[in-house]
């Protein structure tokens, strides 16, 4: 039976390496947030958080508190056929409630925890890269990270998934110490 692990998580602590993890042992990775992204650069803007939360509110008004669970859901399904799969960023409360829904036991939510001011540090100290052509790691000043942070709290309803996920890691150590423990995860999952 192929798994779904679907990563929540706040930016900055951890959800990219963690998939990479993921799809360095098989998994197909779709990232829930590349819609946000397309829309922003469709539009010719710069991804800023600004930016960003307009679109990401925009899809959420046409489609409702689940949609990027329901606009990815047939990435998910074609992905399954050919095995285990690994969604970056889930979102919201709504978006935790459809996957549950629709893959029951196959769905593992695995939360990312770093305390604010190591993410914020994270954030501020990374550099884009020019191969980098989905803007998976982008830069954020601290004031911008912390915006965030209230919004995907507040309006998003990032806390639910959170505290729902069936495995939390706490990337608070080493690369060493949070590949560790991302390989006795994967171990569990598969």
């Amino acid at each position: 039976m192929n798994k779904i692990v679907a990563i929540v998580g706040m930016a900055g602590s951890g959800k990219s390496v963690l998939a990479d993890k993921l799809v360095e042992a098989g998994f197909t990775f779709i990232r829930f947030g590349q819609i946000t992204l397309d829309i922003v650069k469709e539009r010719g803007l710069e991804p800023t958080e600004d930016n960003e939360k307009k679109a990401r509110e925009e899809v959420r008004r046409k489609c409702g508190m689940g949609a990027y669970a329901i606009l990815n859901m047939p990435k998910i399904k074609e992905a399954l056929k050919k095995g285990n799969v690994v969604v970056d960023n889930l979102l919201s409360w709504s978006e935790y409630k459809i996957l549950r829904q629709e893959y029951g036991d196959k769905l593992v939510v695995v939360a990312v925890y770093s305390p604010p001011e190591l993410r914020y540090k994270r954030l501020t100290e990374r550099k884009l890269l020019p191969s980098d052509k989905s803007i998976r790691n982008r830069p954020a000043t601290f004031e911008d990270a912390k915006k965030r942070d209230y919004n995907e709290i507040e309006n998003i309803e990032k806390g639910g998934p959170i505290v729902m996920a069936d495995f939390t890691l706490q990337n608070i150590g080493t690369m060493k110490d949070f590949e560790k423990q991302i390989a006795k995860l994967i171990n569990k999952v598969l």
